[in-house]
């Protein structure tokens, strides 16, 4: 779907997801997704502020995070980033992966863990986004899916080959 910036009475800034295509696949993605990112707060994952799911374009309300992806930042910007903050960008994105893998009775798999689907705030503190294709799953259980689903280029190959979705499955991404 499209994103755009919008700001509450409140002042407060947020993106709102908006779904382009109006299907019951697409419906069924944005509510998996509601559900999912309900569950979840944590300073590395992008939170979810809010929902409307009963127009025919649903729409969801999330934080705004300042500087985009960590793929724009490394390869739209002539500014570079620093070794250290690259790091610092890399064990934040494991450790909001290491949440969705533990939190809780069940684990959330990710499923298209890729630069652009990590946002970087203004002090670059990184958070996994864009839950579309994410897999809610009972502790200890992976998903056989038919249709594979993410960047191609970035999936892992069981997933790909088998239709597996294993934690595994986002460490490799």
């Amino acid at each position: 779907g499209k994103v755009y910036k919008g700001t509450l009475k409140d002042k407060q800034k947020v993106a709102i997801k908006k779904s382009i295509e109006v299907d019951k696949h697409m419906k069924k993605e944005f509510t998996d997704e509601v559900i999912i990112q309900s569950a979840m707060r944590h300073k590395n994952i992008v939170m979810l502020l809010g929902c409307c799911l009963e127009l025919d374009v649903p729409l969801l309300v999330y934080e705004f995070v300042a500087r985009g992806s960590l793929y724009d930042a490394l390869f739209k910007r002539t500014d570079r980033i620093l070794v250290g903050t690259r790091l610092r960008i890399a064990v934040g994105s494991a450790e909001g992966l290491t949440y969705m893998h533990s939190a809780g009775e069940s684990t959330i798999r990710h499923g298209d863990v890729k630069s652009a689907n990590i946002l970087l705030d203004e002090k670059f503190t990184p958070k996994v986004s864009d839950f579309g294709t994410s897999k809610l799953l009972a502790r200890g259980k992976d998903e056989m899916t038919e249709l594979v689903i993410g960047d191609m280029s970035y999936i892992d190959p069981v997933y790909m080959e088998q239709g597996i979705v294993t934690q595994k499955s986002d460490v490799y991404t």
